[in-house]
């Protein structure tokens, strides 16, 4: 079994427990409702013929459409991808929105190929997928590997081979889009500024200024770039920031635009300003205020967790931290806000997109992250209430609260047949 699905089952069960969530509600959730798998062929640059193999993992349907994203990535696998569906499924829970949880992806290495290919494995990758996915049904968005343009494409592609005469009804299919093609401003930063916002709102509370504090970020990938660019912006000083190529560590604060304009244009870390790169260990070891795991899951473990110098994790990735590494860090008494409630504005905003695109209308991009901030700092409160009154980690009250909406709606709804 893969470690993330091995993770988040982990906590799922006891979290139940502690919830009282009845054996029937238990049994349900413990696994996807549909793992689909495609193979599906496409024809190279060169001509040769490839074959990839795709996942979309359907986890829950109670509250609404399945919704979660898609990435391209070389280690994707079946049991990778059930662990983030069943995350999906709780984060939406979680923040109260009218979503089931999903998720997807390829299995393959997009930098490996041309724009032309990953346009047609996209394609293909969508049609194979048929009327699996859809905007009332299973709603794809971006996730590593992906972007707004393989959104634009999944949603032509599904447009395309809908046989529906009012296409225009159809563009909620995916979310993530570029805005002129039915995208909402406000997406492309969402998951970096909630993570910003779950800090600001924690800082306030302990009568923290963040201007004062130090940062050090893993990944520097559209959740990490956008919450330096959100913690530059607030004054605050990130001191590291760890890529696949090393760790670049500048004790004065690293100048964030600059770096991530280089990044953009160079593809890593490696270079910028002709600094020493540290290496991954010496990041994790790093001393700081705050620590922002916006990269791959599982990459603190029981080593990382002995060398962390921080006093607050805020997870922007999906599961960094696997559960001897949790269990050691709360020991330390080092803070954590848990993925399913760090990284939401990414949904959240989505949601918002689907909404828009339902209605035909365009919203402002300050309309849009209000509402984000209203959302995700409701869900923080009850997340922290929660932790308070039952003595337990906000991880274990984010499952807890998610998991009893869940419960709730399948008592009043009753289980077919």
């Amino acid at each position: 079994m893969d470690e993330l699905f091995k993770n988040v089952i982990t906590i799922f069960n006891e979290a139940s427990k502690t919830a009282d969530i009845s054996t029937s509600i238990h049994t349900i959730l413990k696994q996807p409702k549909n793992e689909i798998i495609v193979n599906f062929p496409v024809r190279m640059d060169s001509g040769e013929m490839k074959l990839f193999k795709g996942y979309r993992i359907q986890h829950n349907n109670i509250l609404g459409p399945y919704k979660g994203g898609f990435r391209f990535h070389p280690q994707v696998n079946l049991d990778e991808v059930k662990g983030l569906a069943m995350l999906m499924t709780l984060k939406c829970s979680l923040v109260g929105l009218p979503f089931g949880g999903a998720k997807g992806g390829i299995k393959f290495t997009p930098k490996d190929h041309s724009q032309a290919e990953l346009e047609k494995i996209t394609r293909r990758f969508v049609h194979a997928l048929g009327n699996n996915i859809g905007p009332n049904f299973d709603i794809p968005a971006p996730d590593m590997g992906t972007n707004a343009q393989t959104m634009n494409w999944m949603m032509d592609t599904f447009l395309n081979t809908s046989g529906s005469l009012d296409r225009q009804c159809l563009k909620g299919v995916v979310t993530g889009k570029s805005v002129k093609v039915g995208g909402t401003k406000g997406r492309a930063q969402a998951t970096g500024y909630g993570a910003v916002m779950c800090i600001e709102e924690w800082a306030k509370q302990h009568n923290h200024d963040i201007s004062q504090k130090t940062f050090i970020i893993q990944g520097f990938g559209n959740v990490g770039s956008w919450a330096a660019k959100r913690l530059d912006s607030l004054g605050a000083k990130v001191i590291a920031v760890n890529d696949c190529v090393g760790t670049l560590h500048m004790k004065d604060g690293i100048p964030i635009r600059q770096l991530s304009e280089y990044v953009q244009e160079n593809g890593s870390l490696e270079g910028f300003m002709d600094q020493e790169l540290l290496t991954r260990e010496e990041f994790f070891a790093m001393k700081a205020d705050v620590m922002i795991p916006a990269a791959l899951e599982n990459q603190i473990g029981k080593d990382e967790a002995n060398a962390a110098q921080v006093t607050l994790i805020v997870e922007g990735a999906n599961g960094p931290i696997n559960n001897e590494g949790d269990k050691i860090l709360t020991e330390k008494g080092i803070e954590i806000i848990p993925d399913v409630l760090a990284n939401s504005g990414g949904v959240i905003v989505s949601y918002f997109e689907w909404l828009q695109n339902r209605s035909n209308d365009y919203w402002h991009e300050h309309h849009v992250l209000e509402k984000l901030h209203d959302k995700i700092i409701q869900a923080y409160h009850e997340v922290h209430d929660l932790s308070i009154e039952l003595n337990i980690s906000k991880r274990q009250a984010a499952y807890i609260k998610a998991l009893k909406n869940i419960d709730e709606v399948y008592t009043e709804r009753g289980i077919f047949p």
